[in-house]
């Protein structure tokens, strides 16, 4: 058995690849099925590309279908979790997009945040924990997460 993808429903495409680009993962390939009526775009991190191109895993399926519907219950999902090199670089980032930083990296290691459509994503620090540093180590937790 082995890994291959993590499939999300999206409802708007658009913000969906804005957010997850942001977060730094990159659009591997597309699919759009007009009889199905739905499109699939695969994400994978650029540290992962390699191993996507080759195995078509680990990925994210963004799945997106083209009559409106609307999903709730993204917190029961759980979450997708991902390694970074530098977590307060990243979170940092991801605020100046305008993303919610609902659980800051305090203390150097772990932060949460969600995607347009609720997602609930677990940033892990690469290595040991970064010092705590400002605005982090006081930021309060913002929602759920």
């Amino acid at each position: 058995m082995r890994y291959l993808h993590t499939m999300v429903r999206v409802s708007d495409l658009d913000a969906s690849l804005r957010f997850w680009t942001l977060l730094g993962l990159e659009e591997v390939r597309r699919m759009e099925n007009e009889a199905g009526r739905f499109t699939l775009v695969f994400l994978a991190a650029p540290k992962d590309k390699e191993r996507s191109a080759a195995e078509r895993s680990p990925e994210v399926e963004l799945t997106y279908n083209w009559d409106p519907e609307a999903y709730t219950g993204g917190r029961n999902f759980g979450h997708l979790a991902y390694r970074v090199d530098d977590v307060y670089a990243l979170c940092q980032k991801l605020m100046d997009g305008g993303v919610v930083i609902n659980r800051p990296p305090r203390d150097g290691n772990m932060a949460f945040v969600k995607s347009p459509d609720g997602i609930s994503i677990e940033l892990l620090q690469e290595g040991p924990p970064l010092a705590p540093a400002e605005p982090w180590a006081s930021m309060p937790n913002t929602g759920t997460w």
